[in-house]
């Protein structure tokens, strides 16, 4: 303090003291300059991120979103990234969207959640639906599906011969038929087992995925005959020959044609 004192009290010292002062002012400045540079530099240093490309509905799953092509890449400046902005696709695995991310938006962490990922709903879309079919332990290999596996479904149904114009045969009986409705449908969901037949207290159920239209036939088979799961291989599956079976094509070889014209089918 005396130091400085004295300096004050001198005409050389004052000038000193200034020069300092005026000197750490200016490395205050150049260092406020050069942050300031770089704040500004990482503000408009462009990002990618992803930005929903068509409306993403609440509730739609992550994987649909990427499978689908409803987002985009799109670079913008970091100062206009949102927080938690989603840059890398694979965030998105896992999650559902939990609220609408309209298109433009970007795809942040909070409009996805890992909960209710697993749903069944989750896990279809477009014109895809999933359908519960009603059937015993049997019939469903109740036990031995899985949610993951690819069954086909085949139905039976007691048929009479159709006239030319569509309507039933009044003078010929009832014949068995057996018909494979849809191939390789992914199981959703399946019980693990036990249970008692359809009818009963306990009734099973296996759900599968399949196209609307094939959801309808499904329905209409298990409400009007006898639906089968098969299990198909996990790996290498050929594809299902959609023939029907007959008494006579099981006990006679009579082929699957001729035995479909004889009860009425067009050639």
């Amino acid at each position: 303090m005396q130091l400085a004192h004295r300096m004050l009290s001198t005409r050389g010292g004052t000038i000193a003291i200034s020069a300092v002062a005026g000197l750490v002012a200016a490395a205050i400045i150049l260092i406020y300059l050069n942050r300031y540079r770089e704040s500004v530099g990482t503000a408009t240093q462009p990002m990618t991120v992803l930005v929903a490309k068509d409306l993403i509905e609440k509730g739609t799953p992550g994987n649909i979103v990427g499978a689908d092509g409803l987002f985009q890449a799109v670079t913008t400046p970091r100062s206009e990234v949102k927080e938690g902005a989603i840059t890398d696709p694979a965030a998105l695995r896992g999650t559902v969207a939990v609220d609408d991310v309209y298109p433009g938006e970007q795809l942040t962490a909070s409009a996805f959640s890992g909960a209710g990922a697993d749903t069944v709903a989750a896990r279809i879309s477009a014109d895809e639906r999933g359908i519960a079919v009603p059937i015993d332990n049997a019939h469903g290999m109740i036990g031995n599906v899985s949610a993951g596996d690819h069954v086909d479904v085949y139905a039976g149904f007691n048929v009479r011969k159709v006239l030319p114009n569509g309507s039933p045969d009044p003078n010929a009986m009832d014949r068995p038929v057996l018909k494979l409705i849809v191939e390789d449908v992914v199981v959703l969901d399946a019980p693990e087992g036990g249970g008692a037949a359809v009818g009963g207290a306990q009734n099973q159920s296996v759900t599968l995925r399949m196209s609307e239209a094939d959801a309808a036939r499904v329905a209409f088979s298990s409400d009007n005959g006898v639906v089968w799961i098969v299990l198909r291989p996990p790996a290498g599956a050929e594809p299902t020959t959609p023939d029907i079976v007959t008494l006579e094509t099981v006990l006679f070889g009579v082929p699957p044609v001729a035995a479909a014209r004889s009860l009425g089918a067009k050639p």
